[in-house]
């Protein structure tokens, strides 16, 4: 039985070191927005860039949105504010802040929702339908911006002739438990996601994040827009595929501090979004949930465990495996700005996420669909309208 010690601590710890290797040299490539040579040029008009921020009952963190918004150094900005259904004060905050920028913020307030829509999807593509920018910019109400992001994500797109760019926010975090979390999820879903790998026309992979995704007008129209993707739960990754699918260049620059959200409040908060979305992720595929959670028990809380009771020098290849574990928290400590002493509550951090993704799908098959800003949408309709998102 020895053997088996030395084949399955080994094989974790070369994966490991193989993912780390990949994901250094990876990150190494990815483009910095807050780089001098992304500076627009102070000659000639800019590309006009039309902002679309979906809300519903987003009271709390809409108004700095909007704000850091309107302050941004991009000349050519038209801003439209999209209050979904809302039924506290996030209209009333849209109305007021447009008031004060008049000709730089406009609402469209949404009251009814049509069937075979998502709200957001559905908010979204009525705010496009009314845009006049060369690049649209979708985001959520609780981002902030630097004042110079839009210009320099602008100049950057134009420069590389980019047709879509995904900006990889900044996650603040507020206490010891999102900073666990973030920290493991950063392991698992920049190994997963690649990010270096959304500029390679010949990879599937894409990136798409919530908080600043970017693409051409011209792009977005010609794959079908969010009328191709009503029922699409992870609507930013699905639009990056779509585009990536249809031939057009992607890419995903890091920005520090330049687009900054604070993604959940406490552990148990970023595991209830988990719970949310990650079931949607993988295309509402129970199979791949349990793949997803056996592969994180088996690197990611395994080598924590069985370092203390593998036999003999077996120990070795998971000593092994934590330290090429640790060394991936060193690494993110320069993106992240988390202190590498996490790397102790990785394992803790690693089983919230195998619960979290286990309980997304638990729900989401007993319930037989979700529930998704106050409406109901069955699973047969969801796993269909996901099984149609790589068709441009």
């Amino acid at each position: 039985m020895l053997w088996l010690w030395w084949l399955y601590g080994g094989g974790v710890s070369l994966i490991l070191l193989a993912v780390l290797i990949d994901t250094c040299v990876g990150l190494r490539r990815l483009d910095d927005l807050s780089q001098p040579k992304w500076l627009a040029s102070p000659e000639g008009e800019p590309p006009r860039v039309t902002v679309i921020v979906p809300a519903l009952n987003e009271e709390n963190g809409l108004e700095a949105c909007l704000r850091s918004l309107a302050a941004q150094n991009h000349k050519n900005l038209e801003i439209i504010a999209v209050n979904d259904r809302s039924t506290d004060a996030t209209g009333a905050i849209m109305d007021r802040i447009a008031a004060e920028f008049p000709g730089r913020i406009r609402v469209l307030h949404i009251t009814e929702l049509p069937a075979g829509w998502l709200g957001k999807t559905h908010g979204m593509w009525k705010a496009a339908n009314l845009a006049s920018g060369d690049w649209l910019l979708f985001t959520d109400g609780d981002v902030v911006f630097a004042d110079n992001a839009i210009s320099r994500a602008a100049a950057y797109a134009e420069q590389i002739h980019a047709d879509h760019v995904s900006v990889l926010p900044t996650l603040i975090t507020r206490s010891m438990g999102e900073r666990m979390m973030i920290a493991a999820m950063f392991q698992f879903g920049i190994a997963a996601a690649r990010p270096w790998k959304a500029a390679d026309p010949r990879s599937r992979f894409a990136v798409g994040a919530g908080a600043f995704n970017m693409v051409r007008s011209a792009a977005y129209k010609a794959v079908g827009g969010f009328e191709a993707l009503r029922l699409e739960v992870v609507e930013d990754m699905a639009l990056a595929f779509r585009l990536k699918r249809a031939g057009y260049a992607s890419r995903a620059p890091v920005a520090p501090d330049m687009v900054k959200v604070h993604w959940a409040s406490g552990a148990m908060g970023i595991v209830r979004t988990l719970t949310k979305n990650s079931y949607a992720v993988i295309g509402f595929r129970w199979y791949l949930a349990l793949a997803i959670v056996i592969l994180i028990l088996a690197f990611h809380v395994g080598p924590f465990v069985f370092v203390w009771i593998a036999p003999g020098l077996s120990k070795i290849v998971f000593v092994f495996a934590l330290a090429c574990l640790f060394a991936f928290y060193l690494v993110f400590a320069a993106q992240d700005g988390i202190s590498p002493a996490y790397f102790l509550l990785h394992p803790i951090g690693g089983l919230l996420t195998a619960y979290a993704v286990l309980r997304s799908a638990f729900l989401t098959i007993t319930g037989k669909g979700i529930v998704w800003r106050g409406t109901k949408y069955p699973l047969a309709e969801l796993r269909r309208a996901s099984a149609e998102r790589a068709s441009p």
